[in-house]
């Protein structure tokens, strides 16, 4: 079983970045489990070999042991920052999972920046889900203090998406 360290760190990186929690992969040669919050470890297994029927004894394929030079670093948790009055603070959150845009285009400006003064239904990014743009809209006026989520990257429902000052 050959795992590329730089691509399991890359996925790590990505999953912290996209404020996912817990993911498992499994397919033929590999199983991968990560889960952030309380340290665990990341058990890295084969799969069974398949049951074949014969008629002889059963054959038990032997254990191949975990590499143990596969290390994952914890991943990074930001302290949070002292929140402001929660009254006044409104998060606008994704409603699907799909992929965050802060632009119409590649090429154009992005619908909002921090600072930048919203009303009620403005558009403020695209969220591509099964290839449909899916444009999201402020829930309530105010200021965008805060851009949660980063373009190009996939968003989970449920993530903020913008941080609002509310007013």
């Amino acid at each position: 079983m050959n795992i590329d360290i730089d691509h399991l760190k890359a996925l790590v990186t990505a999953l912290a970045d996209g404020g996912v929690t817990e993911f498992e992969f499994e397919d033929e040669q590999v199983k991968l489990r990560i889960a952030r919050g309380t340290p665990q470890p990341v058990v890295l297994a084969q799969p069974p070999a398949p049951y074949v029927a014969s008629y002889g004894p059963p054959s038990v394929a032997p254990m191949q042991p975990v590499d143990s030079s596969l290390t994952v670093p914890p991943l990074s948790v930001k302290p949070a920052a002292p929140e402001e009055d929660e009254g006044s603070v409104h998060y606008v959150t994704s409603p699907f999972v799909g992929t965050f845009y802060r632009a119409p285009s590649p090429d154009a400006p992005p619908f909002v920046e921090v600072g930048s003064k919203v009303r009620e239904g403005q558009t403020l990014c695209i969220v591509e889900a099964m290839k449909l743009m899916n444009e999201i809209e402020a829930d309530c006026a105010g200021t965008i203090i805060d851009v949660c989520a980063e373009n190009g990257k996939p968003v989970e429902f449920g993530q903020r998406l913008y941080k609002i000052k509310v007013g």
